[in-house]
C-alpha cells in the first residue's frame, strides 16, 4: 500500500463535505507532476486530505477505490475514486511538519504548489506513532 497527500482548498471541497458525501472523484488537477501521481495510485492506497487556502493542514485520510483513469473534461490529466476513511484528530500543521526537520525533501516542503503528491514512508512512520490508534 502506498501513501498520498492531496491537497483541497476548503471552499472548494472540503474533508467535511468528503465525509458527508462519503466517496467522490478526485479530479481538477491541472499540473503535469500532480497528474503522474494520480496515475500512480493503485486501489487500497491511503491519501492524505490536506486543506490548503490559508489552513495549511493535514484534517482526514481516505482511500482510493478505483484505478487511475483520464479525466473527461482534460485529457493530460488523471483522475481517482477516493470514499472518506477519518478524520486525523488534531490536525497535523505545516509549521508542525516543518518543524520537526525530518521532511525537508518532500514535496510538501520543497513545491508548496504541487496539489498531489506521494509520502515519504518515514511520515506514514512519524503519523502512526503521533497517532497509534489511527487506522494510517
Amino acid at each position: 500500500m502506498a501513501y498520498f497527500l492531496a491537497k483541497t482548498d476548503p471552499d472548494t471541497y472540503s474533508i467535511d463535505q468528503l465525509k458527508q458525501d462519503r466517496k467522490t472523484t478526485w479530479d481538477g488537477v491541472t499540473n503535469a507532476q500532480a497528474a503522474a501521481v494520480i496515475r500512480s495510485m493503485r486501489p487500497g492506497d491511503k491519501v492524505f486530505i490536506y486543506h490548503s487556502g490559508g489552513q495549511s493542514k493535514i484534517l482526514g485520510l481516505a482511500r482510493i477505490t478505483s484505478a487511475p483513469r483520464p479525466d473527461q473534461t482534460n485529457p493530460k490529466s488523471a483522475v481517482v475514486d477516493l470514499e472518506y476513511a477519518g478524520e486525523i484528530d488534531p490536525p497535523v500543521t505545516l509549521a508542525e511538519i516543518k518543524a520537526t526537520g525530518l521532511f525537508d525533501d518532500w514535496a510538501l516542503i520543497r513545491q508548496g504548489r504541487l496539489s498531489t503528491m506521494s509520502v515519504p514512508q518515514t511520515f506514514v512512520d512519524w503519523m502512526k506513532q503521533r497517532y497509534p490508534k489511527a487506522k494510517l
